[in-house]
């Protein structure tokens, strides 16, 4: 008959184990961060926006440049893609499907590698500089991006998606204007495998993410995926306006008229919609457009209106691509007229002031930051970068809304405050 003692020894030992077992599995618990954060930063000769993600196994810091309307993530695999994770689904599976990806690729090498495998999917790639197409082939790796908390936000460790669905693209679509030392295109738009919804799906975010583009070349902004973000003693209330999603994933909101100082641009409210983007309001949002394009006859119009409105600043002779420039010794952003987009209600407006709406030319000559989109553009208005710059623009998908910070220099911060210093790395376990 066993001792007490003993008795007690073998429950007691028992209980141990289960405790260390139960610690065991809390440790191995996959961590879930409040949010997620890519820095970006601004490119000095195309003034276009590069963030670095963290791909592969070993992790590899890859530039790509940001395409808001982009749908899905895709690079150069032609060269030194080395990665024991990368993987190549078969044809017609599930994640050809997610893709859109409805045939197959083949190689015509005799030696196999990344982005070069037959019987895998075959996908139709667009460089959004050149609208050069081409084939590339779906591939799944990994990706880590930074994690963030609600306060602050704080920045927390790398996390990873072991599985992550991406395009494998030849090096011939790299070709310029892109910008230097670029692999490639992070694609953020309404689409089921872009960046932001690969990101809320596989960590149960909210489809929201928001873009606060720098217009320093020195120093990071930041693209938030999640509801974690500035937050709103920085930004200012957003102000809303319905997003209307385009028939590739771009996206649209609906501008009904322009105002330069309070003065209405003389305009039919039919010249905002052209027939591929009818009952979009013209308004199409863009991170490969270097400046707003406005149609042709919007374009002489705005750009007469804000000569009048301007009368007191020294007109100088244009410089491509722009229309209308001034004399930069007498130019400063009290002097130089606020423009509105005024959206769905005629209170809801974006106000675009001067650091949004000038830009240095050349030195001494500044120029209105909006060029003619030509007679027959896809959209109207196409809103871009150099307008994004400096605001806080949140992506609302669950709800269809964009909201709008206008620019956050007028509340003394700016999107290039941003310090990214968590350099610990964390392997994400939910499949």
């Amino acid at each position: 008959m066993a001792s007490p003692v003993f008795n007690f020894l073998v429950t007691f030992l028992a209980l141990s184990n289960l405790v260390l077992l139960s610690l065991s599995q809390v440790t191995r618990a996959p961590f879930k961060p409040d949010g997620l954060a890519l820095p970006v930063f601004k490119d000095s000769a195309t003034g276009l926006h590069i963030a670095n993600i963290t791909k592969r196994t070993p992790q590899q810091s890859v530039p790509l440049l940001i395409d808001l309307n982009g749908r899905f993530l895709w690079l150069n695999c032609e060269k030194n893609y080395l990665s024991s994770t990368y993987f190549a689904p078969f044809c017609h599976s599930t994640q050809c499907s997610r893709v859109g990806s409805h045939s197959c690729n083949k190689c015509f090498s005799t030696t196999h590698r990344p982005g070069c495998h037959n019987n895998t999917c075959a996908v139709a790639i667009t460089n959004p500089l050149t609208s050069q197409t081409a084939t590339g082939e779906v591939a799944q790796d990994s990706l880590s991006i930074q994690s963030t908390t609600q306060s602050g936000p704080n920045f927390g460790p790398l996390v990873t998606i072991r599985h992550f669905l991406f395009a494998c693209s030849p090096s011939s679509l790299l070709q310029d204007p892109f910008p230097k030392n670029v692999q490639g295109v992070a694609g953020l738009g309404h689409d089921s495998v872009s960046l932001p919804i690969q990101l809320a799906s596989h960590f149960g975010f909210p489809r929201q993410f928001a873009l606060c583009l720098p217009s320093s070349t020195q120093k990071n902004g930041a693209i938030f995926f999640g509801s974690s973000g500035l937050n709103v003693t920085q930004t200012g209330n957003l102000t809303y306006t319905p997003i209307i999603i385009g028939s590739q994933g771009e996206y649209f909101i609906p501008v009904r008229s322009i105002r330069v100082n309070k003065q209405p641009v003389p305009l039919n409210r039919s010249s905002l919609i052209t027939t591929r983007s009818r009952n979009f309001g013209g308004a199409m949002i863009s991170t490969t457009a270097p400046y707003t394009a406005l149609e042709h006859n919007i374009f002489t119009a705005f750009t007469q209106l804000f000569a009048n409105q301007s009368s007191g600043l020294s007109q100088v002779n244009p410089i491509s691509p722009f229309g209308l420039c001034f004399n930069s010794n007498n130019l400063s952003n009290t002097n130089v007229p606020n423009i509105d987009f005024v959206m769905h209600n005629k209170n809801v407006t974006w106000t675009i002031v001067g650091t949004n709406s000038v830009v240095e030319a050349r030195p001494g000559v500044s120029c209105l930051a909006f060029v003619d989109g030509g007679q027959n553009p896809k959209a109207t208005i196409v809103i871009g970068v150099h307008q994004l710059e400096d605001n806080f623009v949140q992506f609302d998908l669950v709800r269809s809304r964009l909201g709008l910070s206008s620019s956050l220099v007028s509340r003394n911060t700016s999107c290039s405050n941003f310090n990214f210093t968590s350099k610990s790395s964390f392997v994400n376990e939910m499949e």
